[in-house]
């Protein structure tokens, strides 16, 4: 069996959405008393020596066609990383809402990992509907789809290795196939959940994000995170602001925009 790679894995916060109703983060029980915030976020792995891109979230065309901030093109945050998208081999798109996957055409060289479900998913006949329809963007089906006959997209059918110490994982729930990113890293095995779990306590508390394909893959999907972890604290949620607060930056220079998921949290 070959020996995992040990990686370095890092969040990128590229925007932020701070202030939400507790109804449109929570369907039940509410655990907030007041309004819970979003950041979006890229990740970016580097291990093996391969550099991995997970998402690639929006650009400000779509932030401001629909009405949301912008801080930075994940693009640029990469940057700040020492990354220039152009020449990345690799994305990891874990699900194809309009803030996961709008800028595919500024990583010409990657290819693109995706689940087939998710494909099937977004050109299929759901999209008939317009409550499954509205988190996506046509503009960025398109270029997937472009992608695919460039020869670029990687399909998935479920749980598999991209290499030693990485691999996907099929979830769902939140989409028909939204898959997760588990990394071996120094502290142990690390699961970017990815919308798999908005916010901590979507998954600490049961309490599944509204934005949802089916509601009982989301549940069981947080069993899953647990199970591919070596802990609870091991799981990174995909828009939770305490990302930021729980982990170390990545420098001074880059408080606030980078922080390190490979150590140990401070918080």
């Amino acid at each position: 069996m070959t020996e995992p790679h040990v990686h370095e894995v890092f969040a990128i916060k590229y925007a932020a959405m701070p202030d939400r109703a507790p109804w449109m983060n929570f369907i039940g029980i509410d655990p907030h008393e007041g309004p819970s915030g979003l950041d979006f976020y890229v990740w970016l792995i580097r291990g093996g020596g391969r550099t991995w891109v997970v998402d690639i979230g929006y650009d400000r065309p779509v932030a401001e066609r629909r009405g949301r901030s912008i801080i930075r093109n994940p693009v640029e945050g990469l940057q700040l990383m020492g990354v220039d998208a152009a020449a990345v081999e690799d994305v990891v798109i874990t699900h194809m809402h309009w803030d996961h996957v709008g800028n595919v055409g500024l990583f010409p060289k990657a290819r693109i990992h995706v689940q087939d479900k998710e494909m099937q998913y977004t050109t299929g006949r759901y999209m008939q509907h317009a409550a499954f329809r509205a988190a996506y963007d046509l503009d960025h089906v398109l270029s997937m789809v472009t992608a695919l006959y460039g020869n670029r997209l990687v399909f998935h059918d479920g749980d598999d290795e991209l290499a030693p110490g990485l691999s996907v994982h099929f979830i769902g729930g939140h989409t028909m196939g939204l898959q997760v990113v588990r990394v071996w890293t120094r502290r142990g095995w690390v699961v970017l959940a990815s919308d798999a779990s908005h916010l901590y306590p979507n998954m600490e508390l049961g309490r599944p994000f509204p934005i949802v394909f089916n509601v009982g893959e989301m549940l069981e999907g947080h069993k899953k995170l647990q199970r591919l972890a070596s802990s609870g604290r091991h799981v990174i949620p995909g828009h939770d602001p305490d990302v930021m607060r729980r982990y170390p930056a990545v420098s001074k220079e880059l408080e606030g925009i980078a922080v390190r998921l490979d150590v140990e949290p401070t918080a």
